[in-house]
């Protein structure tokens, strides 16, 4: 079973654009276009499919929303923290 992990390895993850919200972490990104947004979903589930990891994702017009819990841990796990910092690397793209 993966480690669950503490507020202090959370917070030294340095997430600036994700918040903790109970069990998850949670972002809200607005792109310039609803073909926009659908391409960067579209690159989020090739990361997420490779990491075998899979985020929640509301879609609303250009207005994604992530959520990342690892639920078969019942928390956030390291793999929550290394699908945030990816899916960062991939809006800015």
């Amino acid at each position: 079973m993966t480690e669950l992990l503490t507020d202090r390895d959370i917070e030294d993850a340095r997430l600036a654009e994700w918040t903790v919200d109970g069990k998850s972490l949670t972002r809200t990104v607005e792109l310039e276009s609803f073909p926009a947004a659908i391409d960067a979903v579209n690159r989020v589930a090739e990361a997420a499919e490779a990491a075998d990891h899979h985020p929640d994702i509301d879609i609303r017009w250009r207005t994604l929303s992530f959520t990342l819990s690892t639920h078969s841990a019942g928390g956030l796990t390291q793999k929550d923290v290394d699908l945030a910092r990816r899916i960062d690397a991939l809006i800015a793209t």
